[in-house]
């Protein structure tokens, strides 16, 4: 089969798309034969290996084979797998500590990690959800779920997670206010923001206005200048961003939330595969409340390519690689 295979950290240009072989199920496995996955800011930054990465790894990637969104229909079983058999179409989150691998024309998934793809949904438009919108959908959700009338800000929301999150945001009744570049706040408006920020023009933590909650993908401001921009009693959450906002937030965060009604966090990861939550987004889905945004659509042989993309920061929502299409094996 063909795969994307990464032997070292770097650029793009260190990934190589070969011929492996292909997977063997394990008793408690599937395999699948994926039809598209798409890309999450983790991909690069294992790719690049940033220091969490390396913490864990630092000589070289542990997984030669990245990607962790599937969408695809099985192949084979293993003997103990009792749930799903040939021919279901499923998705699912390959995220740690399941191994990557979806930049692939196979890969094997457990049993427990494996969930019906709704029938719908496209493999491509299945392929958008599993990681960036259930990180979207459990913070918005998290200690002190959005309600009715609530004032949102989404901080990088014109990515992946975040025109997820603006569209969640919505569906919960809240104002939702999206910061991101100028390209982006015409893509915001259309899927629902009511207000929208160029944060090259302004700079919210400044502007006097306070939320209810804040998720901020992006990171890229001090966690006291993040805290002024906070209701009395509100919630602000990492999901994403540089490595010294969220340390930052780590150390200093706890103790902010400790001695005053502000609530600052970090989440470093969502509860990969969780029924409910995938269930209630095909629910959504098929209301027309949350759809995926896609901005590009690439062949598997050109995920470097997709990656520098996605890097640059200029995608509207998700990059889908679309495999079945592509020439597999």
């Amino acid at each position: 089969m063909r795969a994307i295979v990464c032997t070292e950290y770097g650029p793009p240009e260190v990934l190589q798309l070969k011929e492996v072989a292909k997977p063997t199920p394990k008793d408690d496995e599937a395999l699948v034969r994926i039809h598209a996955t798409s890309l999450n800011a983790a991909d690069f930054e294992t790719l690049r290996g940033v220091f969490v990465v390396r913490m864990t790894s630092p000589r070289k990637p542990m997984h030669k084979i990245l990607g962790t969104d599937a969408a695809g229909r099985i192949e084979a079983v293993g003997r103990n797998v009792t749930l799903f058999q040939p021919g279901d179409d499923v998705w699912a989150d390959l995220s740690f500590p399941l191994g990557l691998g979806t930049f692939a024309d196979y890969v094997c998934i457990p049993e427990h990690a494996l969930r019906l793809k709704p029938p719908s949904m496209t493999f491509e438009e299945a392929a958008a959800y599993p990681q960036a919108a259930v990180l979207a959908l459990q913070n918005l959700r998290g200690k002190r779920a959005v309600e009715p009338g609530q004032q949102v800000l989404i901080n990088g929301a014109g990515g992946g997670v975040g025109t997820f999150a603006v569209q969640l945001a919505k569906s919960f009744g809240a104002e939702v206010t999206g910061v991101d570049s100028a390209v982006k706040l015409d893509m915001l408006s259309s899927i629902g923001a009511d207000h929208v920020m160029d944060y090259t023009q302004e700079d919210f933590t400044k502007s006097g206005k306070q939320y209810d909650l804040i998720l901020d993908v992006v990171a890229s401001r001090s966690i006291f200048d993040n805290k002024r921009a906070l209701e009395p009693d509100g919630i602000f959450i990492y999901v994403g961003g540089t490595t010294s906002a969220i340390f930052q937030a780590l150390i200093l965060g706890s103790f902010i939330s400790r001695t005053g009604s502000k609530t600052i966090g970090v989440e470093m990861s969502a509860e990969p595969n969780n029924k409910e939550d995938l269930e209630y987004l095909a629910e959504l889905f098929e209301a027309g409340k949350v759809l995926p945004i896609i901005d590009r659509t690439y062949p598997l042989s050109e995920v470097p390519e997709a990656l520098r993309y996605l890097e640059e920061g200029r995608a509207l929502g998700k990059i889908v690689i679309s495999v079945e299409n592509s020439g597999a094996t």
